[in-house]
This record gives structure tokens, C-alpha cells and sequence, in this order.
């Protein structure tokens, strides 16, 4: 029997991917695009994934990683990688994934998922402001 190598949280805003292994490789790397089709189809846009663990990571690892960010920015949402090891935060910097999220603690994770959503949420009110001309109503005087 194998021992699980990540442990799921999950609330109503996000989900936590703790990573329990102190590697993110070729071996493993698809345990974690499991977790994060598994956590799409319930319907988490924003997840974050614990690397603290983490010592190790090798190009299938970051490619994970880059699928597991596209996933959640295209639904508006937020994948936030946790690490304060200095080799996997430089690896996933030399990768340049686009919207990528590294954060020191799940904390940090946390309010960056709030501070995301929010914007997302004054996005959509603003465009709710907007007619098809893209002139803003909200500001016109009632007697428009």
C-alpha cells in the first residue's frame, strides 16, 4: 500500500494542496495533476499547493505547476505555490509561468486568494456599470 503523498484542505474559497513529500518529480508529479482535477471538478478556481516540504523539483513538477496555474486563471482563480526553499523558488521563476503565485506561507496564500477574488468582484461590478458603448452609467446624473 503507498502512503499519500499530499494532503487536501478545503473551504469554501480555496483549496490547500499540502505536499508531503519532499520531492515534486517525474516519479509523482501526476498524483498532483490528480488533486487538481479532482479539485476543478468540485469546483475550486483558487488552490493553493504547500511546497515547505519540497527540496526537489524537476521539469515534470513544474510542468504540473504551470497546468495547475492555467486551470485556475482561466476560471479567474489563483494557483498559489508555498516554498521557501530558495532552488524551487528559482526553478519556478526560471520557468516564467504566467501568473504564477509564490507565496512564504499558506497565510500569504490566503489573503492573496482574498485579494483576487476581490478584484475579480469590482471587475465585474464595473463592467456591470458599463453599456455596450463602454460608457460608464454609474457616474450620470439621474436626469440621464
Amino acid at each position: 500500500m503507498s502512503t499519500k503523498i499530499y494532503q487536501l484542505e478545503q473551504n469554501e474559497s480555496y483549496a490547500l494542496i499540502e505536499w508531503l513529500g519532499e520531492e515534486l518529480v517525474q516519479e509523482n508529479y501526476e498524483e498532483l495533476e490528480l488533486a487538481v482535477r479532482l479539485l476543478f471538478k468540485k469546483e475550486y478556481t483558487n488552490m493553493i499547493l504547500n511546497l515547505t516540504k519540497v527540496q526537489n523539483m524537476d521539469g515534470f513538477g513544474v510542468s504540473a505547476i504551470r497546468k495547475a496555474t492555467k486551470i485556475c486563471t482561466n476560471e479567474l482563480g489563483l494557483f498559489v505555490v508555498v516554498s521557501k526553499v530558495d532552488e524551487i523558488v528559482d526553478r519556478l521563476d526560471q520557468a516564467k509561468i504566467e501568473n504564477l503565485t509564490i507565496m512564504n506561507t499558506n497565510q500569504e496564500g490566503v489573503d492573496a486568494i482574498y485579494l483576487n477574488d476581490l478584484e475579480n468582484d469590482f471587475e465585474d461590478e464595473s463592467d456591470a456599470n458599463t453599456d455596450e458603448y463602454g460608457i460608464d452609467g454609474s457616474d450620470l446624473g439621474e436626469d440621464y
